[in-house]
């Protein structure tokens, strides 16, 4: 390792590292691996993986002592002190968290991972190490238990290989991919690994001959370049099959070259003479010189027809991408600031994902939901777009306006209301695709939709949503369980302005809440029953005399928000006759009166509350109405012309062949209350080939 060193750093550089191998070495004295070996060598190991990437020294300390925090018992301000706050602060990042309790393993997991993206985001040189330390864990994980090897390969293939892809270290994201493969599903990596040595053998002249055929056109064309014939990794392979459903001779079916040259301009050049050997598969070439890819990774890469009748993939890139695209951050480390590196530099964009987490991580409502917010961004298929300004933004296949808007900020997301794709207005669920201009509308008094959830794919659209509809279904739980616990005591000739503050604080403390507004948000989402809460306010005699009184039904306003749903079973409107069912998590549920699953709840009469319609109600709601149609051209045309004509809008349609003669339409309609229902049915029965109508109840 120190002939490692010696290539890049100064002696006194070197002489701080071997001081932290005896520190290290004397903390880990007796302890040794599964293996046998003294447990030494596997942190040295890890600094030496960082020392093949050039890292600075404090990385390599770090390295050293990963784990004399975990494992020895050694205290971290030993480690400050000896070492200094840097390597401290590196090697608390690095340390796994064991000593904190969790309800379950899968929390304990979720939580560590937070915490090492948390470091990440203070210091990224964590990650590195982190990386090396999993490397070198993969490398040597034949002495584990089988299940043990297993979960630890799970974890590389889904959580520490895709972080690697994402910061550019193409080389060890592969090898750890291998690694986890191999552990993963042994048997399969077996025959795959035999059917590579087989079918390399079979390729190996043809490939031999294109080689020499595009050194000889570089050289006739003047130009310099390194041509290489590129390897096929098993797990790539392995991925190829599973998802594309194609046998091994269908992905082998493709040769790979790499030509690495000096310069940019040079890269341009190439293309041009290998498109002039042999002809380009058209939409098969991609610039990630001009438009790097997320993690800083750049190439050109062009697919050709080629004499042999199978395809032949070629990427174009210079020495210094190479470099970048083999070890992504970690390609000449220097670590400053990002003012210091290229606007595309893998630094640069791997801090932007790291500030991204940091937003995520805050409004995420436990380490679970974090962790799946970032299995999302980690996996990443780049569209690339622009903004009305001509800068570029990247995001993963299948984002949309929606999307977009949270990339740009937070407060444009939240108040998006409209979007122009390409200079034209675009409902904001559109897919982005490569090239648009996107350009966003926003509304102060706008605010996120429950809608958008269906359809948005990036980690921070959704957790900035579910953000907002989690503070705003607080507020409407408040309101909520304030005017039931209001209706309750009125029951009692009461009312809250009527308690006393000892009355209140007395409950509160009975019932464990924080405030008066915890309990009106447990009442307002049916967590709490209201009456009990009254009663318990009350208390003995007063509430005996006075609960004959007569309490008038809770109003429903139609803006409660998510704290009152209508039930989907009978599709309550205005002016039916309705009832309240109190659901703990979800506050009421609205049923019609003749609803037929009213009758399943009538054995829980204190879950039910009396409720009517506010005489003004606010919105539109969605109803379920069935017409049997004559079989004619154009009959779904003219319904849904005449409902739109109606001011309902149609949220979904369904269409049922009865017979030859006859069809069934099947519609779910916003309206505002009854009055509207009533002229939307009578305007469709006029219509002559409307056969029947009537409201459909579930």
């Amino acid at each position: 390792m120190c002939e490692l060193l010696e290539r890049y750093l100064e002696p006194d550089q070197i002489t701080e590292v071997y001081q932290a191998y005896l520190f290290g070495a004397e903390a880990h004295e007796g302890q040794h691996r599964l293996s046998g070996e003294p447990y030494i060598t596997h942190p040295i190991a890890v600094a030496k993986i960082l020392a093949e990437m050039h890292m600075d020294p404090k990385s390599i300390v770090a390295a050293i002592l990963h784990d004399v925090i975990e494992d020895t018992g050694t205290p971290i301000e030993k480690v400050k002190s000896r070492f200094g706050e840097e390597v401290a602060v590196l090697v608390d990042g690095v340390s796994k968290l064991t000593h904190i309790q969790f309800e379950s393993k899968a929390e304990a997991q979720a939580e560590n991972f937070r915490k090492m993206m948390l470091a990440m985001v203070e210091d990224i040189r964590v990650i590195l190490i982190k990386l090396a330390d999993r490397l070198h864990n993969m490398r040597t994980l034949g002495v584990m238990r089988p299940d043990k090897r297993r979960r630890i390969a799970r974890e590389t293939l889904d959580i520490y290989a895709p972080i690697a892809n994402r910061l550019g270290m193409n080389k060890m994201r592969l090898e750890l991919e291998d690694l986890g493969f191999t552990a993963m599903y042994p048997l399969r990596s077996q025959i795959l690994s035999e059917s590579l040595k087989k079918a390399r053998g079979n390729r190996k002249e043809i490939v031999g001959k294109i080689e020499e055929t595009v050194k000889e056109r570089l050289k006739q064309e003047g130009l310099g370049g390194e041509v290489i014939g590129r390897e096929k990794h098993l797990y790539s392979i392995y991925k190829k099959m599973k998802i594309k459903h194609l046998a091994f001779s269908e992905v082998m079916d493709v040769y790979a070259f790499r030509i690495i040259v000096d310069s940019v301009d040079t890269c341009y050049r190439v293309l041009g003479a290998v498109h002039n050997l042999y002809t380009p598969m058209p939409d098969r070439f991609k610039d990630y010189i001009a438009i790097p890819k997320a993690n800083g990774y750049q190439s050109l890469h062009t697919v050709l027809f080629s004499p042999y009748s199978v395809p032949i993939e070629v990427q174009i890139r210079t020495e210094e991408m190479h470099k970048v695209a083999e070890a992504g951050i970690a390609a000449h480390w220097l670590y400053k600031s990002s003012k210091e590196a290229g606007r595309n530099s893998a630094q640069v964009r791997a801090r932007k994902w790291l500030h991204d987490l940091l937003e995520i991580q805050s409004k995420a409502g436990n380490s679970i939901e974090f962790l799946e917010n970032v299995k999302i961004d980690l996996f990443p298929v780049e569209v690339y777009v622009f903004t009305p300004q001509g800068d570029i933004m990247v995001l993963p296949r299948g984002a949309t306006a929606v999307d977009f808007a949270y990339a740009v900020h937070t407060d444009v997301g939240n108040q998006c209301v409209a979007v122009k794709i390409d200079r034209r207005l675009m409902p904001l669920r559109t897919e982005l695709f490569n090239g648009q201009t996107v350009e966003i509308i926003t509304s102060k008094g706008a605010q996120p939709n429950p809608a958008w959830l269906d359809f948005v794919s990036t980690a921070k659209a959704r957790t900035n949503i579910r953000n907002y509809l989690k503070n705003l279904q607080q507020d409407e739980a408040v309101m909520l369980g304030t005017r039931l616990l209001n209706k309750s005591l009125a029951a009692h000739g009461s009312s809250i302005e009527n308690l006393t503050e000892e009355q209140v604080n007395r409950v509160i403390q009975e019932f464990n809440f924080d405030s008066m507004e915890v309990m009106a948000s447990e009442i307002g989402l049916g967590n709490q029953m209201p009456m009990v809460i009254a009663r318990a306010m009350l208390q003995g005699e007063e509430v005996q005399e006075q609960a004959t009184k007569i309490s008038r039904p809770l109003a429903i306003r139609g803006t409660e928000g998510a704290v009152v749903t209508y039930a989907k079973c009978c599709r309550p409107i205005p002016g039916d006759p309705i009832l309240g069912f109190v659901t703990s998590g979800r506050g009421i549920v609205v049923h019609t009166e003749d609803c037929k699953n009213v009758a399943e709840y009538r054995n829980r009469p204190e879950k039910w509350i009396d409720v009517e319609w506010e005489k003004a109600v606010a919105g539109e709601f969605p109803i379920d109405i069935k017409l049997e149609v004559e079989n004619q051209r154009g009959v779904l045309a003219k319904v849904a012309a005449t409902l739109a004509d109606m001011e309902a809008n149609i949220e979904k349609v369904s269409i049922e062949e009865r017979d030859g003669m006859h069809s069934a339409l099947s519609f779910t309609v916003d309206v505002r209350d009854r009055r509207h229902l009533a002229r939307i049915m009578k305007r469709l029965r006029s219509m002559e080939m409307v056969v029947r109508i009537y409201r459909l109840k579930k």
